[in-house]
């Protein structure tokens, strides 16, 4: 399918080493770890913009999509990949203007994102997911299931902005709410992703690091900023639906999250009808830091938590 032709200067450059590892790296899993484990990852057109992702070949009666946190991609996801796709179908997504996807610049907000969930949802025939929306994730996931409760079995999400007012921590609040952040472009993105990725209790593959930073080159961090100078106006958007989500929701704050205060995370307690709230002992990189603990934490509620919290409204 041909890309749209507005669309192909947003594309982020698809280098022969990024090509190199995405092949070498479904390759070493399907050598080593054959089956359903394997994290197998190509791109495909989704809603007109070209997307990257990663899919199992899991159990499909239960579907669990995934999209990439900020400034990482579909590689945050590796630490629990193998625990889950022994029990479920697994997809993940760099999301549009994140990792190596194309950018749309309308796409870039969250409630725009939300909309593109649900259309992804529809074109890649995943059924009824439960989404995974860490990071800026969870404002797209929490609006997804606000426009279409029928596409989406549960949301996981957490380790984002949420809270209004607006309560957020340096460098994420500086880059949501300075009044010019034109001085942002010619900053160097790769100290940028290098440093966040520092803050992470743990070893991150080169590899996968490599993959951040060549994500976000060039303009590609800057450009994504976009996305979070939207939260001022419309996470108090999203607070006034949380209420009417019928959706079960899992939220997860990491206790040591020095960007985003768990008061994001009790905000959408206290709000949000059918929820948990689960605390890991962690930094903002929960996916990477505690990758035991949050594996289990989706597998029990995709399993059966997400029915629980509905109680006598099943």
């Amino acid at each position: 399918m041909a890309l749209a032709p507005q669309n192909l200067a947003h594309r982020p450059a698809a280098s022969d080493a990024r090509r190199e590892r995405d092949r070498l790296f479904g390759s070493y899993q399907a050598e080593q770890r054959p089956g359903p484990a394997t994290m197998r990852i190509g791109f495909k057109i989704v809603d007109g913009v070209r997307v990257r992702y990663a899919e199992s070949e899991g159990p499909a009666e239960r579907t669990i999509l995934l999209t990439s946190p900020w400034p990482e991609s579909i590689y945050a996801f590796v630490p629990i990949w193998r625990s889950l796709a022994r029990r479920f179908r697994l997809f993940a997504v760099d999301l549009p203007g994140f990792g190596a996807s194309e950018r749309r610049d309308g796409l870039l907000a969250p409630q725009a994102m939300g909309t593109f969930l649900v259309r992804l949802i529809d074109e890649c025939e995943l059924g009824r997911p439960h989404i995974v929306g860490p990071d800026v994730g969870t404002s797209a996931a929490l609006f997804a299931a606000s426009c279409a409760p029928t596409s989406v079995a549960s949301v996981i999400v957490g380790s984002g902005g949420a809270a209004v007012p607006i309560d957020l921590r340096a460098p994420l609040s500086d880059w949501a709410l300075e009044p010019e952040i034109e001085s942002y472009r010619s900053i160097d993105s790769g100290a940028i992703v290098n440093a966040a990725i520092d803050t992470i209790a743990g070893h991150v593959p080169s590899a996968v690091r490599e993959d951040y930073v060549s994500c976000y080159a060039g303009q590609r961090f800057f450009e994504s900023m976009g996305y979070v100078r939207r939260y001022p106006a419309e996470l108090p958007v999203l607070a006034e639906l949380l209420p009417a989500i019928r959706t079960p929701a899992l939220i997860f704050a990491g206790l040591r999250d020095r960007v985003v205060p768990v008061s994001n995370a009790e905000f959408l307690a206290e709000r949000l009808p059918h929820c948990r709230l689960g605390f890991v002992g962690a930094g903002h990189f929960v996916w990477e830091e505690a990758p035991d603990a949050f594996s289990e934490m989706i597998s029990d509620w995709v399993a059966h938590g997400h029915r629980d919290v509905l109680g006598d409204h099943v």
